[in-house]
C-alpha cells in the first residue's frame, strides 16, 4: 500500500488551488470543478462539493471544511516562515523546536485546514 495524496472538498476550487499553488510554489492544473497541486511524489486534489456529488451522490453528506491537518516537510522552517509572513497567511503556531527532533510552524488555508510546515533536525 502506498499513500500518495489527499483530496480537499471546497466551495471555491479556483481560490483554494491558487492558495496552495502560491504557498507550496507548485504547479496547479484543473478548473473550477477540480484541481490538482503537483508535489514531489504526491499531490493535493481539490474538488468542488458539486463535483464530488456528481461523481458519488451523497458522498459529501456531513462533510465539513477546515477539519484536516496537512504536513509538509521543508528544508528550512525559518526560511519558509519568513517567506509566508509576507503572504497574508493566518498563523496558528509560530516556529518551535520539539525534543523529538522536529521544528515546525502551523498556519491555515482559506477553508481553515491547518498546514504544518516541519523540518527534521538533530536534537
Amino acid at each position: 500500500m502506498k499513500f500518495n495524496g489527499i483530496c480537499l472538498i471546497t466551495e471555491d476550487v479556483t481560490y483554494l488551488a491558487g492558495f496552495y499553488k502560491e504557498i507550496l510554489q507548485a504547479e496547479a492544473v484543473g478548473d473550477e470543478i477540480n484541481a490538482r497541486i503537483l508535489l514531489e511524489g504526491s499531490h493535493i486534489d481539490i474538488f468542488s462539493k458539486l463535483g464530488m456529488e456528481n461523481m458519488a451522490p451523497g458522498s459529501t453528506l456531513n462533510a465539513g471544511y477546515g477539519s484536516c491537518t496537512i504536513e509538509i516537510e521543508v528544508d528550512d522552517v525559518d526560511k519558509e516562515f519568513n517567506r509566508l509572513s509576507n503572504a497574508n497567511v493566518i498563523f496558528v503556531k509560530l516556529p518551535e523546536t520539539y525534543p523529538w527532533g522536529r521544528r515546525s510552524f502551523w498556519f491555515r488555508d482559506p477553508d481553515g485546514n491547518i498546514i504544518n510546515f516541519y523540518q527534521n533536525i538533530n536534537p
